[in-house]
């Protein structure tokens, strides 16, 4: 039932407020030593970006314990000649609450699209707590392609650092792009702006029990938005530096759920990616320019070791569902006597045939989704040898020729879904 997750003092609030037309939500969960600078750019963003409208800050937090709330409570703009505004600085609403169900962030995300429709908000955004690069102008970026040129979905483009985002870079955009045909290159970026119809939209749906309410939110929203046809754009946001994650580390909680969704949408939408044969660009909103951005540690010998072991471990699980020629290139691969290197035709054969036998429920889901974890470990690790040298723009030629085997290669998934 709309509205049913949110608290009655809050419920008080969005009375008080009315309604509004620009609401930014910040989900969170002990980000105290960072939240602060996103408050403070946010609320800049509405003084010169939005001065006449009235705007919303929604904090959904995951029950921090280390202040988070009321740092977002406590932080303003100190000086607003700092910031060249010679405009009365209208107020800016905050409300900050704790969200409830599944802890995650799809989690949070229903509760701010809950009072964003309580509101009966036009324009939304949601942008992470640990960033340190998010600046006023990304408020504008993301939210006025929707208030001013009626797009329903705004997805986030930035600069990452060559081994940041690599779930993005390795699986997730060249999937995307590939069934359902929009190149949008950070369908899980983290900052969305959307209309106030698709945030209704959105809560129409029946998913808040499952994977989508922790990690799997981000792509979700990406390819709902894609294939039930709403407008789709993004937008250039410079630099995304934000907490830094070893791609080498233990991703597997967030590996596991994000594909997870990233499949059980293929299982929802196969009438949309089966009818989709070719690929084209998403209109670009932004300046865009080079930034400079701070590096992403990895350690290549552990990943190398942490494949090694999931082909001694798992072969007997694999032989399952993954090709004999598949199998037999994964055991010579783990053989240190051989150059360790992972070809893009290997890695999207991999990723197909987990897709079909996820399709097929050939063995739990689950048991078959976290068995991907070495492999995707060490088709980064692969990567990371062979761009150790490359500068941004041959890795991201090499990104999207890994994208063009995807779309070759789809065929196959085609026939193994209707076999």
């Amino acid at each position: 039932m709309e509205g049913a997750i949110i608290q009655e003092g809050v419920r008080q609030q969005i009375e008080a407020i009315g309604d509004a037309e620009i609401l930014v939500g910040i989900p969170s969960f002990n980000n105290a030593g960072t939240i602060g600078h996103v408050v403070r750019a946010v609320q800049t963003g509405f003084a010169k970006y939005f001065p006449g409208n009235k705007c919303v800050l929604v904090n959904s937090d995951g029950g921090s314990s280390d202040g988070t709330m009321e740092v977002v409570k406590d932080t303003t703009i100190d000086d607003p000649n700092a910031i060249l505004l010679h405009h009365q600085i209208g107020p800016v609403f905050k409300i900050t609450t704790p969200y409830h169900g599944i802890p995650g962030k799809g989690s949070a995300f229903r509760t701010i699209f809950e009072i964003a429709s309580a509101l009966d908000v036009k324009a939304c955004a949601v942008v992470d707590s640990d960033l340190r690069s998010i600046t006023p102008e990304w408020i504008e970026l993301l939210l006025k392609p929707v208030s001013e040129h009626g797009y329903d979905y705004v997805a986030p483009l930035y600069h990452r650092h060559k081994y940041d985002g690599t779930i993005t870079n390795s699986i997730i955009y060249p999937v995307t792009r590939a069934l359902y045909g929009k190149r949008v290159r950070q369908p899980i970026g983290g900052d969305f702006g959307f209309s106030g119809t698709l945030a209704r939209y959105f809560l129409t749906k029946d998913v808040w029990g499952t994977d989508v309410a922790k990690y799997g939110i981000d792509i979700w929203m990406t390819t709902t938005a894609i294939a039930d046809g709403f407008k789709i754009c993004q937008a250039f946001l410079g630099a995304k530096i934000h907490d830094p994650k070893d791609p080498g580390a233990d991703l597997s909680a967030m590996l596991y759920q994000v594909v997870a969704s990233a499949f059980g949408l293929i299982e929802i939408y196969p009438h949309v990616w089966r009818a989709v044969s070719r690929t084209e660009p998403v209109p670009t909103f932004g300046f865009q320019y080079a930034v400079g951005l701070e590096p992403v540690s990895v350690n290549i010998d552990r990943m190398i070791e942490r494949f090694r072991l999931g082909v001694k471990e798992l072969s007997d699980i694999w032989n399952e569902f993954l090709s004999k020629d598949t199998i037999d290139f994964l055991k010579q691969t783990a053989s240190p006597a051989k150059k360790f290197y992972m070809p893009d035709e290997m890695w999207v054969a991999v990723i197909y045939e987990f897709a079909i036998a996820f399709h097929r429920e050939i063995i739990n889901r689950e048991h078959l989704l976290k068995s991907l974890t070495p492999l995707y470990v060490g088709r980064t690790a692969s990567f990371v040898i062979e761009t150790a040298e490359s500068r941004a723009q041959e890795v991201e030629e090499k990104i999207e020729g890994l994208c063009e085997v995807f779309e070759e290669k789809k065929s196959f998934l085609l026939k193994g879904w209707e076999n």
